[in-house]
């Protein structure tokens, strides 16, 4: 084995990405990048694992990555990485391979958050429907918009998406009510209301305005249920940008058709491979499509995917590599599945 540091990533990225990342770390030395072409041979790949150090990409080959001997890191560009956790439990059997998410998007995600609450609370698309269909100028007797004004928002989950929505929304005259697993004494702030995960139903009893940006874990599977949608009350708001099963289907459906919520702003569903019916496919199984208090968004929050600064913290991760140190960014909790 060479003393190069191998990057290997899962694709071929195009060149401006490409030259992107590399003047990152231009700095350092020793460094090669290899990548795997879409017409790749089983054997050539088999052998830019068996030599990689750092591997880049979001689902990797799992008989080849087993016999990459050399692989310390493993780079997943994209938040999510339920799909990993078994692979990389097993892999940290025998040797020690970190794993980390990333964050990049966290700022478009957020910004896509506050688009979706204001497109709701505003009545955007039912104005716009309307608009298109030749009738001018409905008024508040139709669709009256919702002021954020004296809002009390409910931040369900307090990471890197929920911080930059904390933000945003600061300049509205709202009062922020913030719930994650757990406080350090360094958190300090008079400006919001902090709760813990043994107090979701208080939380969800004070807000008006649920935004949700939650890992899907066993924990959080189906958090936001029948009991929890009542609580959040007949004014309540949700908008999800985490994973779907977070909120259970049926009761969501069911709490919009009925009146029990206001409405929601959902990116995130349930069934990723529809069915094509009458050349048409809903990520849903409830006609979701039908309700006129929801805003339906194709899980594009993280858009868009050709702004380079979302690859900065990929970047850093191997420049801390190339360093030897371990403080790695987003390091996943195996055990959490986060």
């Amino acid at each position: 084995m060479s003393d190069s540091i191998n990057i290997l990533f899962l694709w071929k990225p195009d060149t401006v990405l490409v030259n992107y990342i590399k003047s990152g770390v231009k700095n350092l030395k020793n460094i090669e990048f290899h990548f795997i072409n879409k017409n790749a041979s089983k054997e050539n790949e088999a052998k830019l694992y068996s030599k990689a150090n750092i591997i880049i990409g979001w689902r990797p080959d799992e008989e080849l990555i087993k016999n990459a001997k050399y692989l310390k890191l493993f780079i997943n560009p994209g938040a999510g990485v339920k799909h990993l956790i078994k692979l990389f439990t097993e892999l940290n059997e025998k040797k020690k391979i970190t794993l980390v998410n990333g964050h990049g998007n966290s700022y478009f995600v957020a910004q896509h958050t506050v688009a979706l609450l204001l497109v709701l609370v505003n009545k955007i698309i039912l104005h716009d429907k309307w608009m298109r269909q030749g009738k001018w100028r409905l008024g508040d007797s139709e669709a009256a918009s919702i002021p954020l004004r004296e809002k009390k928002i409910g931040l369900l989950g307090y990471g890197a998406i929920n911080k930059k929505v904390h933000k945003f929304l600061s300049g509205f005259d709202v009062e922020f009510h913030i719930l994650k697993r757990s406080w350090s004494k360094s958190e300090k702030s008079s400006a919001v209301v902090k709760y813990s995960s043994e107090q979701l139903h208080k939380f969800l009893k004070k807000i008006d305005v649920l935004i949700i940006a939650l890992p899907d874990t066993k924990e959080t599977n189906n958090l936001i249920d029948v009991k929890e949608l009542k609580l959040l009350g007949k004014e309540g708001i949700i908008v999800n940008v985490a994973r779907g099963p977070v909120v259970n289907e049926k009761s969501l459906f069911n709490s919009l058709k009925k009146k029990i919520i206001t409405g929601a702003a959902i990116d995130v569903w349930y069934n990723y491979n529809p069915t094509e019916k009458k050349k048409k496919k809903y990520p849903f199984n409830f006609p979701f499509d039908e309700l006129d208090n929801v805003v339906l968004s194709p899980h594009r929050a993280a858009s868009p995917f050709s702004d380079l600064k979302r690859w900065d913290e990929v970047v850093e991760n191997i420049a801390k590599f190339a360093k030897e140190k371990k403080n790695f960014l987003n390091v996943v909790d195996l055990k959490k599945g986060y």
